[in-house]
């Protein structure tokens, strides 16, 4: 690797807005808060919307989708289908 092009890679403490949940990490991303992690030193804290805590993928929360009106709308598009 060239010297001098490449961004500094260090420890960071990524926390979900939602969950509240931490986990450190290692990121080239910057911040200006810092917080004590479990090993006595402090990092980085990077706040972000979306983990793996709160992702519906990942934790298996199902959406509401409105079946209904979607079904509506085909049959008023193209018709009721008979059997």
């Amino acid at each position: 690797m060239k010297n001098g092009i490449h961004p500094d890679y260090h420890p960071v403490v990524f926390q979900d807005a939602g969950t509240g949940t931490r986990f450190l990490t290692r990121s080239t991303v910057t911040s200006d808060r810092t917080t004590e992690w479990e090993d006595g030193n402090s990092y980085p804290l990077v706040v972000v919307d979306v983990t793996s805590e709160s992702h519906p993928f990942w934790t298996g929360a199902a959406r509401v989708m409105d079946t209904a009106g979607r079904v509506e709308k085909f049959e008023r598009r193209y018709g009721r289908r008979r059997p």
